[in-house]
């Protein structure tokens, strides 16, 4: 264990371990078999997201373990504690969704109670599934003590009839197995083999789209997020995490010196160049909430649509994070944006050094078809784009990756709430060139927010992805592909027009110029808004109802407090 000697007269922990009058406090820590010295010594929180409730988290443990040893190698004394998770391939598809995105903020709002309630000086987050990522990044911020990010890993990919699949060729095996183009049996045969280790889903969904934020905007170790879940090295990375947390410590950086509008750029610029999340659009504005910057939906869309699309990876394109894990990683892709001139490599990181010196000497490999060079890439222009119009007056978001054309025209079909949107799909009772409307299904109106994908895998399962067009004020996952439009806002709870739309209305879709428009007269739309009363939901007590009523629209994150700028005391000052 290295030797130091600590001045604790600017740490949170001196509240809680200096001076006679913390006597009661000190002895717990005895209790836990804690010696003077690791008394005397900074306090670092090891947060994880462990639980069983899906293969995501089970790993966490285990690495937090380590992250341990290297805090305590560095001469810090970790504590470890756990927070929940809402895992979205178990919540999908039910009224369980409606807790995920209500899990982001709770993980948050827990880690800042945990840390503020015990005055501890750093913090180390370890998360695997979709909303503990930015839940954990946010509390980061929010307290603004030195912190480094880990991600838990990604999933080995399944095998099935000879190929690479996921859990999101299951989703969709159910669409094709309710038309008849699969049997009882094979179905079977492919939920048992989709899922073979621990971690998060292996394609370029949310989970390892934010693992790539999170490396991009500087608050993971370079290489630390692609490495899958079961992999000894990882232990590595976690011991290296808590060697780097006291590292911060001593030069007093923190998550907001890192967390800047330009690293923010970064992190949109990432997500697009590998075709990333759409979730994406909601949580980068929500860091920047927490960092005391505005940075919208609509910066971060119109940062990936100007972005080339360099990483061939599912749910759009072939490969999964075990093959960019292959290929040299997340530093490769950072590599070939900065060389690009993508990426402000001045930005500082967990390191103490930028993100230009952390990457100087990864080299670009070649041989290789999983990610692409800035001047040869898959596509000019990124996976996603924002959507703005007489339909979304606040905005939309929609991923283009895979998509054969840009532009959509067609007539409404409308749905109060994805179960009746499901259930008509599962009924074949759509036609080519409806455009399927779920409404009240966004942060307020859900409440919650929810994500879509039963309901596109099902589609898309039909043979029907580029038949139609899909529009929500909820959200989309990571793994959804088709024309679907998400966060549209303002959301039908609050009067937006997808609330004012009825059956058979014309709507116009252009990813090209960025529209999406409602083909209705002004006076018509004029007299359906004078009409339109608000709708309660079940969700009158408890967590979900308390969300509501907090939180605020899409474009801006879907936070549920003022944010950074409001702030008069920052935790980390305390």
């Amino acid at each position: 264990m290295l030797t130091r000697r600590w001045d604790k007269s600017k740490l949170p922990s001196r509240h809680v371990t200096v001076g006679p009058a913390r006597a009661p406090h000190r002895s717990y820590y005895y209790a836990m078999g804690l010696t003077e010295d690791e008394i005397n010594q900074p306090f670092v929180g090891v947060a994880t997201c462990w639980n069983e409730a899906a293969p995501c988290n089970i790993a966490l443990n285990r690495q937090a373990q380590s992250a341990k040893k290297g805090v305590s190698e560095s001469g810090g004394t970790p504590r470890e504690f756990t927070t929940i998770t809402v895992t979205d391939g178990i919540a999908m598809g039910h009224q369980g969704m409606k807790s995920s995105l209500v899990s982001r903020d709770l993980i948050a709002d827990s880690v800042e109670l945990t840390v503020r309630g015990h005055c501890y000086d750093a913090l180390i987050g370890l998360a695997g599934c979709d909303k503990s990522l930015p839940g954990m990044m946010m509390a980061m911020l929010r307290l603004n003590i030195p912190s480094v990010f880990m991600y838990g890993g990604s999933i080995l990919p399944g095998k099935f009839q000879g190929r690479d699949v996921t859990v999101v060729d299951v989703f969709e095996a159910v669409g094709r197995q309710a038309a008849g183009g699969m049997t009882d049996a094979e179905l079977h045969e492919l939920e048992c083999a989709a899922c073979p280790s621990a971690g998060a889903c292996g394609g370029q969904f949310t989970a390892n789209t934010m693992a790539m934020v999170s490396e991009a905007i500087g608050l993971a170790l370079p290489g630390s997020a692609d490495s899958p879940a079961p992999y000894e090295e990882r232990d590595r990375f976690a011991v290296d995490s808590g060697r780097a947390v006291m590292n911060l410590i001593e030069q007093n950086i923190r998550p907001r010196d890192i967390v800047t509008l330009k690293s923010l750029q970064n992190a949109a610029v990432i997500v697009g160049a590998t075709g990333g999340s759409t979730n994406a659009g909601l949580h980068l504005p929500a860091l920047a909430h927490e960092a005391g910057i505005r940075f919208t939906m609509d910066d971060v869309a119109e940062i990936m649509r100007r972005t080339p699309y360099i990483a061939d990876l599912k749910p759009s394109g072939k490969y999964v994070a075990l093959d960019v894990h292959k290929v040299g990683g997340v530093p490769v892709v950072i590599k070939a944006l900065l060389d690009g001139g993508l990426l402000h490599g001045d930005c500082l990181t967990v390191t103490g050094r930028t993100l230009a010196e952390n990457h100087k000497d990864v080299v670009f490999p070649a041989g290789q078809d999983v990610i692409y060079p800035v001047s040869s890439p898959i596509s000019p222009t990124g996976g996603v784009v924002g959507l703005k119009g007489s339909l979304a007056p606040d905005g939309a978001i929609v991923k283009v990756t895979g998509l054969r054309s840009l532009r959509f025209e067609g007539t409404a079909l409308c749905f109060d709430s994805e179960e009746e949107a499901f259930a008509a799909v599962e009924a074949r009772a759509y036609k080519p060139g409806d455009v399927i409307v779920i409404r009240y299904e966004g942060p307020k109106g859900g409440p919650g927010m929810r994500e879509m994908l039963s309901t596109t895998s099902a589609i898309y399962g039909q043979g029907m992805g580029e038949q139609v067009a899909l529009i929500t004020d909820g959200r989309f996952s990571g793994a959804t592909r088709g024309f679907c439009i998400g966060h549209v806002g303002p959301e039908a709870a609050v009067g937006g027009p997808i609330g004012l739309l009825k059956d058979g209305d014309r709507i116009v879709i252009d990813a090209d110029k960025g529209v999406i428009d409602l083909i209705v007269p002004d006076a018509e739309l004029a007299a359906r808004k004078a009409a339109w009363t608000p709708r309660r939901t079940d969700y009158n007590a408890g967590a979900i109802w308390k969300y509501a009523q907090l939180v605020g629209p899409a474009h801006l994150g879907a936070t549920t407090h003022p944010g950074t700028v409001a702030e008069s005391h920052c935790y980390a000052d305390i």
